[in-house]
């Protein structure tokens, strides 16, 4: 009431000791979600208990907790048993939550899920001596945001701070986030910022040496690095210096493996690597058959066959691949194209690697052919990258730009703007181990703008994922990201100038630009954990499931799901429960309403088809690379792996991995079976590949 305005309290103190400004409006939504909760149907309900609230607080300051004590009264009061017992229950959900994030050492103003606020615990938040946390989550946004910033007083003095509070808003909003990197080491003495690297191997001893030395740098730091393996001799060629014979590519292989899992030890995360081969290489099939012949072997290394157009053509013609030695150049073989397609499809229908990246459709978009034909990738295939090049990955949480009548496609464009310029600081306040990296990183100063929680984003909108409407409106979305990147790319080069390798450039064409790469669609792993969305483009893993956290086994629940359920009055404990031992909705035997199934499918739920329409889609709009699982169930064969192997190509995808249920020990996501258990995730995990996580 107007007139009882004057009498409300002007600010509220939260538990960590703050203040904010006094917002009916908040106690109103909460009234409200534990009325749909429970079927109150009565729409001024919310509003009047709010006021009456408002009203018993009277002037000045009102704790939090005192707020809560006085919505409860007055629910009692007005007779409102259930909605009072479900906004009791909200009460107790987040009271255990903070109890929890407090046994952790964790001050976490963002009002993360414990997953996430346990993942930063262990490898993101700045400690002291004893290990403890000396950092809130909110303050290493900060942290970052400011460290970043500080190129910004390159180019116009004293804008750095300005900037460092838009940076630090949109992180803390959870609307953008860089890749992991950035957020461990920026302001640290590591300051290395990027999140992946593709280093070369040449055909010799010392090179090899000095390469396995500079990827230990750059694991130890947190940064992916990948490799290709296509220039080394193969095994059993003559060493004519010392009249041996050559280890081939694979020893090598090994050799670097293990140096990763030796960095990891000592480093803040797992170490992870790729591993390119071409199809021509004369020891091709060791490096197809690795993973499925010793499946505990190279577990540090996602592993990929680089074909060309000219081989899968000869595959669908029965034609034959020659077998080159790099070191020489000539053909000293010949294998039926068929055949050794059809080993690459039998190794990855038995483990999920090798992938496949396709080379020619790669170097037909390389940005800078001048500089060299690239070859290899990062760890999770989303950016293709010449030697030494860097990435500096971020993306939009699209869960954040929808409302109920669609996509903000306004918010959507104003956060790819500050997000590029964003990354494209990082390259100058990066810190470099090499000067290698330095030099063709700035060279072309590639960045890479994804996107997550598109699967949020259409269960929102009532979109099942597989469906044409979502396909559309996937490559929309990423359509409407690609043109404001490149808009902001080229804002930035008026006043900043263009990448120095920009004269000869593919983007030269396209006007003046800041940056030679500008989107790429990355599996965001932890970030999108710490955004509380679903993973890159993937579908949901999951709608209910268990995580063991702080010693104990946690039953999470998707949190669009969560919401829906309870706004429309259909969230039981007995039903999250039944739904977490299948893993998804679709599957549920009980009753849900049919748009609910629809829109919540999981990935193995999907379709293979709609996997890679999907990735299709969005690759459209995507200057680098999209990466993407298509998940199979345990029941698909060899032909449907080597369907899609050659579907992929035909749609001129970039790169394709499978991973068929169950084929690899240790997944990180396992539903029931054989005896009804709940669906389990690892403490990282996101979405995407259930046989691996990839964190960068």
């Amino acid at each position: 009431m107007p007139g009882a305005v004057k009498h409300w309290p002007t600010h509220v103190r939260r538990r960590d000791g703050t203040c904010v400004p006094f917002d009916i409006g908040r106690i109103e939504n909460a009234v409200s979600r534990a009325a749909r909760e429970v079927g109150c149907e009565d729409p001024d309900m919310p509003a009047t208990v709010a006021r009456a609230v408002a009203d018993a607080l009277g002037p000045d300051v009102a704790d939090v907790e005192r707020i809560q004590d006085f919505v409860e009264a007055r629910l009692g009061e007005a007779g409102l048993d259930d909605v009072a017992r479900a906004y009791i229950v909200y009460r107790q959900r987040h009271a255990e939550l903070r109890t929890a994030k407090m046994l952790l050492g964790v001050r976490d103003e963002l009002k993360l899920s414990l997953a996430a606020v346990t993942v930063l615990r262990e490898r993101y938040l700045r400690r002291d001596d004893a290990g403890r946390p000396v950092e809130s989550t909110g303050e290493m946004m900060d942290r970052a945001a400011r460290f970043v910033a500080a190129a910004e007083d390159g180019y116009r003095r004293g804008s750095a701070a300005e900037w460092a509070e838009r940076f630090a808003t949109s992180m803390r909003r959870l609307e953008f986030l860089p890749n992991s990197p950035t957020l461990m080491n920026a302001g640290t003495e590591i300051g290395l910022l990027a999140g992946c690297f593709v280093l070369p191997l040449e055909d010799s001893l010392h090179a090899i040496f000095a390469t396995l030395g500079h990827a230990a740098d750059i694991q130890r730091a947190g940064g992916g690095t990948g490799f290709s393996f296509s220039h080394i001799r193969p095994a059993g060629d003559r060493i004519v210096a010392t009249g041996g014979t050559a280890s081939g590519p694979m020893s090598f292989l090994r050799l670097f493996d293990a140096a990763a899992g030796v960095v990891s030890m000592g480093g803040r995360r797992r170490g992870a690597c790729m591993g390119v081969l071409n199809v021509s290489h004369p020891d091709i099939v060791d490096f197809v058959t690795a993973k499925s012949d010793s499946p505990s072997e190279l577990s540090h290394f996602n592993l990929s066959v680089g074909v060309t157009d000219a081989f899968l053509r000869a595959v669908e013609r029965g034609g034959e691949q020659p077998l080159i030695n790099p070191r020489t150049g000539r053909t000293v073989g010949r294998v039926p194209a068929a055949e050794l397609f059809d080993a690459v499809c039998e190794a990855a229908h038995a483990c999920g690697d090798p992938g496949l990246v396709f080379l020619d459709t790669v170097n037909r978009a390389n940005p800078v052919p001048r500089r060299g034909r690239i070859e290899a990738t990062n760890p999770c295939g989303e950016v293709p990258l010449l030697p030494y090049e860097s990435c500096n990955l971020g993306s939009i949480n699209l869960a954040r730009m929808v409302t109920a009548r669609g996509v903000d496609w306004d918010r959507l464009a104003d956060t790819v703007a500050v997000a590029v310029r964003f990354l494209d600081d990082v390259i100058d306040v990066s810190r470099y181990p090499f000067p290698e990296l330095a030099e063709a990183t700035r060279a072309t100063r590639k960045v890479g703008l994804g996107v997550m929680g598109l699967a949020e984003l259409l269960a929102v909108l009532g979109i099942p994922y597989d469906s044409d409407e979502a396909v559309r409106l996937a490559g929309q979305i990423m359509r409407r990201v690609q043109q404001a990147a490149h808009r902001t790319s080229r804002c930035l080069a008026e006043d900043r100038g263009v990448f120095p390798a920009f004269a000869g450039s593919r983007i030269a064409a396209l006007g003046p630009h800041r940056n030679a790469q500008l989107t790429s669609v990355a599996p965001t792993g932890t970030i999108s954990l710490i955004a509380g969305t679903t993973a890159g483009i993937e579908p949901m893993f999951a709608i209910a499931f268990t995580r063991s956290i702080v010693g104990r086994h946690l039953l999470e629940v998707n949190p669009c799901f969560d919401r829906l359920a309870r706004d429309r009055g259909l969230y039981r404990d007995d039903l999250i429960a039944e739904i977490a031992q299948c893993g998804g909705v679709r599957s549920y035997p009980g009753q849900l309403p049919d748009d609910v199934r629809a829109a919540f499918p999981t990935a193995a739920e999907i379709s293979p088809r709609w996997h890679l329409r999907m990735q299709a889609a969005v690759q459209r709009h995507v200057d680098a690379a999209v990466s993407k699982t298509v998940n199979l169930p345990a029941t698909a064969s060899v032909d449907d792996v080597r369907d899609i192997y050659l579907a992929a190509w035909k749609a001129k995808v970039k790169g394709i991995t499978v991973y068929r249920y169950g084929s690899r020990e240790g997944q990180v996501l396992s539903y029931a079976a054989p005896q009804p258990e709940l669906a389990q995730a690892d403490v990282a995990y996101s979405g995407g590949c259930v046989g691996r996580s990839c964190e960068f």
